[in-house]
């Protein structure tokens, strides 16, 4: 038996312990876990030094570094989310519907926890503990497996966490991280239908594409997000770049992070310099169609891949539109799904915008840096699904359960 298959037999042993307890037991859980994170802080940081070490060995872009380092405020955070997890309504058991028929059954639909969940993601050490967290509160084992630039940071993470659930009363190996950083062991996981019910990969394009076409476990989309903002010609421009701004700089190494803006050709003249401005000073390289770079000559020629490109870092592509019509044709053939935005004072281009666009969030006059379980008042999220089934958007707590129908008699029989 194989390292990999011996922890998804483990967690599925795990689930079935998991799926009984009391919201009581796990909440405890959940506090320990954080207490055990912040008590090791001084032994994570120097764990995940290793880490960023490596990365600056590998030379990655100083967006991934980001993603990457963890400190006390950061471990903090890692914390706290735990924490707020405890006070949220655990929705196991939850009677979703329940109605009576002729000839006297009640049926009901009460949820459920999903099983055993598995998650492949990229270079950021946060997301061990939001899916533990997430996991463990709705009953169900996880299988980690982070990427190799972040590995010693993943496995100490879980290392703590774990060992905090087990002393609360939760099962061993309810939480589980790969240990093998190789292609194979990944490879692997995506074949552990009998004992994984879910895989969710969080990253770039290439990861997640790889889990759609290799994985035989039930796959959920995550994470991919080639974001726009469109500045319509109604809009206030002031705004506009504020938005603009923030979606792109607040922090530019992750998915709901805008990586190209679409500018309405009758504003483009007097929007697009103000913008270009201030993104100059945040150090954004800017990537432009040849309207564009009529306006402004300094900055650089977009192509075809810039349109495509989920930049994850401080770079734009820029492209003037004719139309709102024309803004919602370039999002349908180049966007992932994911956050979209539009800027306007005119209720009609708003409520075009949001019929005809199709992504698992829709934005008005607001920032796509939203996207997140956390701020939308969810919790922490274990992901932000762009499929749509059988959840989309931000995934919390009811993203991760599922449903069983539950049928009481007094004696009936089929006729």
């Amino acid at each position: 038996m194989s390292v990999v298959e011996d922890i998804c037999r483990n967690a599925k042993d795990a689930s079935i312990v998991l799926a009984n307890l009391s919201t009581e037991v796990k909440n405890k859980a959940l506090m320990m876990m954080a207490d055990a994170l912040v008590a090791g802080s001084n032994e994570i940081i120097q764990t995940n030094k290793k880490d960023l070490d490596e990365g600056k060995k590998r030379k990655i872009s100083p967006a991934l570094m980001d993603r990457l380092l963890l400190n006390e405020p950061r471990i903090e955070e890692m914390a706290q989310s735990l924490k707020d997890l405890i006070a949220l309504k655990d929705p196991n058991g939850e009677i979703v519907k329940g109605w009576r028929i002729p000839n006297g059954l009640l049926i009901s639909i009460v949820r459920v926890p999903l099983g055993v969940v598995g998650m492949i993601y990229e270079a950021r050490p946060n997301v061990t503990v939001d899916a533990a967290g997430l996991c463990l509160k709705t009953g169900n084992a996880v299988v980690l497996r982070g990427s190799s630039i972040a590995l010693n940071s993943n496995l100490k993470l879980t290392e703590i966490i774990s060992e905090a659930a087990s002393e609360a009363g939760l099962p061993a190996n309810s939480v589980q991280s790969i240990p093998s950083p190789s292609r194979e062991a990944a490879n692997e996981l995506m074949t552990m239908h009998e004992f994984l019910d879910v895989l969710i990969p969080r990253g770039g394009a290439a990861l997640i594409n790889s889990v759609v076409k290799n994985s035989t476990v039930p796959v959920i989309e995550t994470g991919m997000g080639n974001c726009h903002v469109y500045v319509d010609e109604s809009a206030d421009l002031d705004m506009a770049a504020k938005i603009v701004v923030n979606a792109k700089t607040q922090r530019p190494g992750v998915c709901n992070a805008a990586e190209t803006l679409l500018v309405h050709r009758r504003v483009a003249e007097s929007f697009l310099p103000q913008v270009f401005s201030q993104l100059r000073e945040k150090d954004v390289v800017l990537f432009g169609c040849s309207i564009s770079k009529s306006i402004d000559p300094a900055i650089k020629e977009a192509k075809e891949e810039d349109w495509i490109t989920e930049y994850l870092d401080l770079k734009l592509a820029i492209r003037v539109i004719d139309s709102i019509d024309d803004a919602i044709k370039h999002i349908q053939k180049y966007g992932t799904k994911h956050s979209e935005a539009i800027i306007t004072e005119d209720y009609s281009a708003a409520t075009k915008f949001t019929k005809e666009v199709d992504a698992a969030a829709v934005y008005i006059n607001a920032s796509t840096r939203f996207t997140d379980g956390g701020q939308y008042g969810m919790g922490a999220e274990i992901g932000i699904s762009t499929q749509k089934l059988h959840a989309r958007g931000p995934m919390a707590l009811e993203a991760l359960t599922s449903t069983k129908f539950i049928v009481y008699g007094n004696g009936q029989i089929r006729e």
